[in-house]
């Protein structure tokens, strides 16, 4: 039982809360998620099974896709509902200064994380640090917004379409457009759409996780990355399974360029995720737990 099920999380639950409900109802030994959601939020959480949390690091550098709904006016410390309010303002915001605004947020650019967030600073969690009152420069971090649509707008409420790169804090978006208009903002709903290849049609509800057939919902590890894949032949497949550093010629054309592939085995069963240095397969991630037999 390894792989991924992608969990459609249910609001007011904790990711990690979220990862421990689909531990349990699969039996599962080990568990993990592949990228967090605040527990305000819901939508697409893949829980990666068993041999799966090695995949856990290349899911939570996936790009994001999400719906969130905004409210202009009132501005709070965590930028988002569950915050105190530190400012209330009139709003006269038209569609097409928020259009406006939506435009000029599109495309690379550094954003600073919020305090309350899991950020470590000095080793201490950043939200720890304003729970407690403080607050501290952060260093800006490089995002990508591909996309950003206005859904709806029905003043003081909006709701927007993002598609984002990893480490994007919507929230901030959210309250950035309050800013750039003068009246400030903060988030009221947030629901991921997609992560990576994963999309909120493959996600089981939350009161499905009883249901007998739920194994058969998870997604074999094969088909969790979105990385090109080699076959290895079967007399290969053990030495690969060992380690063994093949010439990168030993594999034939390669499917295409990529600093990364995943060995399938003829069975289309993952073996490894590997990369190549100086002519040589090297090894990230094996998994003998799938291939081994």
């Amino acid at each position: 039982m390894h792989g991924v099920l992608v969990l459609d999380k249910p609001p007011g639950m904790s990711s990690a809360a979220a990862v421990e409900h689909v531990k349990r109802a699969l039996g599962a030994a080990r568990a993990g998620h592949g990228g967090t959601l605040d527990p305000l939020a819901t939508g697409v959480l893949p829980v990666c099974i068993d041999a799966g949390t090695k995949l856990a690091p290349y899911l939570l550098a996936d790009d994001k896709a999400y719906e969130a709904e905004g409210l202009f006016g009132i501005e709070t410390d965590t930028l988002d509902r569950g915050g105190r309010v530190l400012r209330e303002s009139a709003v006269e915001v038209t569609e097409a200064a928020l259009r406006a605004a939506i435009a000029q947020r599109i495309g690379e650019q550094e954003q600073v994380p919020p305090m309350f967030s899991a950020i470590k600073q000095g080793g201490v969690r950043l939200y720890d640090l304003a729970r407690a009152g403080e607050e501290v420069e952060r260093a800006p971090r490089k995002i990508r917004i591909d996309t950003l649509e206005l859904v709806m707008f029905e003043p003081p409420r909006f709701r927007i379409a993002i598609a984002c790169s990893k480490g994007t804090y919507v929230r901030t978006i959210v309250a950035d457009l309050g800013t750039d208009l003068g009246c400030g903002a903060h988030l009221t709903q947030l629901r991921r759409t997609r992560s990576g290849r994963f999309t909120l049609a493959q996600a089981v509800a939350f009161d499905r996780l009883g249901d007998p057939d739920l194994r058969e919902l998870i997604i074999p590890l094969a088909e969790v990355t979105a990385l090109p894949s080699i076959t290895v032949p079967e007399p290969m497949r053990k030495h690969a399974l060992s380690g063994v550093q093949f010439a990168v010629e030993a594999w034939g054309e390669l499917p295409e360029k990529a600093e990364r592939f995943q060995l399938v085995d003829e069975r289309g069963r993952l073996i490894a995720i590997v990369h190549f240095e100086a002519g040589k397969t090297i090894y990230d991630r094996v998994f003998p737990e799938v291939a081994g037999t």
